[in-house]
C-alpha cells in the first residue's frame, strides 16, 4: 500500500487530496482553503527567502504538479515547502485511488485474476471494463503472433482452400472458409474453426487445435519463413470417431457436400468425393500455409475485383480470386481439383474483345454463339503465331498479314470484325443498361437459376485438363458480366456454364502492400501446383 501511496502523490494527487480532506479535521488555514479554485502560495519576503534563495514572489496559484512530495505541505513558485501547512495522509484503501492509477495497477495483473478482481466491488468491475487494460495485455500476449493474421492457403495438394486469421476477443482463431453446399452458389460461405491461439495467463498463450469432434486439443503453431507458417496437432487421436473411418467420411461428405453417398447417383462424382476425402483427412490438421492477399482496386475496373464462389460441374463449388490486370480478367483458383489444381489460372478474360450477343432466339443456337467465339479466338491465335516469330506488326497489321495482301487483307479484317461482332453494338457506357441473356440449348449448367439479363460479354479463355493436371490446355468461351456480384463463362467445348458469385465476407489484414507484391503472389500460386 505504501507503494500504492506514493505512486498517487505523483500523479493526480490533487483529486487524492480533496477526497482525502472532507474526512480530516482543520489542519490550519492553508488546508481550510477550496482546492477546486486552486492553492494560493503567498511568497515570502526577499529577507525571508534565505532557505528558498529566490527573489521575492507575489501571490500565485498552483496546480497539483507544484507538489514535492504527496503529504508533506504545500510548496511555493520557488521550490520551497511551506512548512505552516500539512498535507492529508496516505491513501488507507485501493479504493481510493483515482481510477487513471488503478487501471495502470490491474494492467500489471496475470488475465486469470482480472475476472476475480471484477467480482470485488462496482468500481473494479467499472474500471476493468476499461479497453486499455485489455488492448494492453492482448498486444504482450499475442504479439509473438501478430505475422499470421490475414489470408492464407493451405497446402493441401490439388485442392487448396482458404483461411482467415482473425483476433476475437482474447483469442486469435484460423477460420477455414468453405464454399455452401453445391450447386447453391449464392449462399453464404461456410466457416470452420482449425486451430486457436488463447490467452490464459500473463505473458503466455496456448495454441489449440479446433480439427475433429471432441473439442480443442493441444496443438502448435511454427514460423516456417516469412510469410509461411504451419500447424500441428499434437493429440490427433481427438481426430477419430467410435466408429471408424466409415463414421468419419460420413460425417465428412454431410459438411462437405450436405448429402450422403446414396443420394450422389453419379459414379465419377462419388470417386472424385472419396478420393477427396482418402487425400484431405491424411493431413490431420499438419498443415503449411503460405499468405495470399486480396487484389487492389483501380477506378477503371469493370466491377470490384475479389473473392467469389464458383460452379465445377463433378467437382462441385470452388473459390476463386478474380483480378484485373491492364486489358485482362484473370480468376485463379484458391479450391481446386485433380484435374486443374489450386493456384492455377482458371479464367483469362480479354476486355478488349467484347462480344455483342444476338437477339434473344438466336442466343439459344450453339452454333451460333461458336460462330462468334470461335471468330475471335482464331484471330488471337494469328496475332500470337506472329508475335511468337518476331512480327512486330500492330494488331490491326496482324490481322491483315494473315489475308496476304493489302487487298485480301482489308477484306478478311472486315470479314473478322462481321462474324465477332453481328449488327450494331449495344454495349453503352453506362453499368446499368442490360441485355436479354440466356443460355444456349445443350450447355449443361449445374444452377439453373442464373440472371437473365447481363451488361457486357468478353471474349475468353478458361483452363481445361485431364486427371493430374495432364495435358493442360486453354479453351476459349464466353465471360458473360451480370452485375457487380455475379458472372458467368461458358467452356464451348465442354458445352458447360459456371456461374459465379461474389464472396461477402470482411477479410480484414487481407490487402496487399502494393501491386507488386500481389503480382509477385499469383506468379508463386500458379508454381506451388504446376
Amino acid at each position: 500500500m505504501a507503494v500504492c501511496a506514493r505512486l498517487c502523490g505523483v500523479g493526480q494527487s490533487r483529486r487524492c487530496r480533496r477526497r482525502q480532506r472532507n474526512n480530516q479535521p482543520d489542519q490550519g488555514s492553508d488546508s481550510d482553503m477550496d482546492e477546486e479554485d486552486g492553492e494560493r502560495i503567498v511568497g515570502q519576503r526577499r529577507g525571508d527567502a534565505g532557505s528558498c534563495g529566490g527573489p521575492e514572489r507575489v501571490v500565485a496559484t498552483a496546480g497539483p504538479s507544484d507538489a514535492c512530495e504527496y503529504g508533506s505541505g504545500h510548496v511555493n513558485r520557488g521550490g520551497c515547502r511551506d512548512r505552516t501547512s500539512r498535507g492529508p495522509p496516505h491513501p488507507q484503501s485501493l479504493l481510493e485511488l483515482p481510477p487513471e492509477l488503478l487501471v495502470e495497477i490491474f494492467s500489471l495483473l496475470p488475465g486469470t485474476v482480472l475476472p476475480n478482481v471484477a467480482l470485488v466491488c462496482k468500481k473494479f468491475r467499472q474500471i476493468l471494463n476499461t479497453e486499455t487494460i485489455w488492448r494492453r495485455r492482448c498486444v504482450e500476449v499475442l504479439y509473438p503472433y501478430r505475422h499470421i493474421l490475414g489470408l492464407w492457403q493451405p497446402d493441401i495438394g490439388p485442392y487448396g482452400g482458404l483461411l482467415n486469421v482473425v483476433v476475437d476477443g482474447l483469442f486469435i482463431i484460423g477460420w477455414m472458409y468453405l464454399p455452401p453446399h453445391d450447386p447453391r452458389v449464392e449462399d453464404p460461405m461456410r466457416r470452420r474453426p482449425l486451430f486457436r491461439i488463447h490467452l490464459w495467463e500473463s505473458k503466455k498463450a496456448t495454441v489449440e487445435c479446433m480439427y475433429g469432434h471432441k473439442g480443442p486439443h493441444k496443438g502448435d503453431i511454427q514460423t516456417v519463413k516469412k510469410d509461411e507458417f504451419s500447424t500441428k496437432c499434437n493429440q490427433t487421436d481427438h481426430h477419430r470417431m467410435p466408429g471408424g473411418r466409415q463414421e468419419e467420411f460420413r460425417t465428412w461428405l454431410e459438411e462437405e457436400w450436405g448429402r450422403t453417398l446414396e443420394e450422389i447417383f453419379h459414379e465419377h462424382m462419388q470417386e472424385l468425393i472419396l478420393m477427396k476425402f482418402i487425400y484431405t483427412s491424411q493431413y490431420d490438421n499438419c498443415l503449411t500455409y503460405r499468405r495470399i492477399y486480396l487484389p487492389p482496386t483501380m477506378p477503371s475496373d469493370l466491377l470490384q475485383p475479389g473473392l467469389f464462389k464458383g460452379t465445377y460441374g463433378s467437382h462441385g463449388l470452388e473459390i476463386v480470386m478474380f483480378s484485373f490486370h491492364g486489358t485482362s480478367a484473370r480468376a485463379t483458383k484458391l479450391t481446386g481439383d485433380p484435374n486443374v489444381p489450386a493456384g492455377q489460372l482458371t479464367l483469362d478474360v480479354d476486355l478488349s474483345r467484347p462480344v455483342v450477343l444476338p437477339e434473344l432466339e438466336q442466343q439459344r443456337n450453339i452454333d451460333e454463339l461458336s460462330r462468334l467465339v470461335l471468330g475471335i479466338h482464331e484471330v488471337v491465335q494469328r496475332e500470337a503465331e506472329q508475335q511468337a516469330g518476331g512480327a512486330s506488326a500492330t494488331v490491326g497489321h496482324t490481322a491483315e498479314g494473315a489475308c496476304g495482301g493489302a487487298t485480301a487483307m482489308e477484306a478478311d479484317h472486315d470479314a473478322c470484325s462481321d462474324s465477332c461482332l453481328p449488327g450494331p453494338s449495344t454495349s453503352s457506357n453506362n453499368p446499368s443498361e442490360t441485355q436479354p441473356f440466356v443460355l444456349p440449348l445443350g450447355v449443361m449448367a449445374r444452377n439453373e437459376v442464373y440472371p437473365r439479363t447481363c451488361r457486357k460479354c468478353f471474349y475468353g479463355t478458361g483452363l481445361i485438363a485431364g486427371h493430374g493436371f495432364t495435358s493442360p490446355e486453354r479453351t476459349p468461351g464466353l465471360f458473360v458480366l451480370f452485375d457487380d456480384d455475379r458472372f458467368g463463362f461458358i467452356w464451348l467445348e465442354l458445352k458447360s456454364f459456371s456461374l459465379y458469385s461474389r464472396l461477402t465476407d470482411h477479410l480484414a489484414h487481407a490487402h496487399a502492400p502494393n501491386l507488386e507484391r500481389f503480382e509477385a503472389m499469383l506468379r508463386n500460386m500458379q508454381s506451388w501446383t504446376s
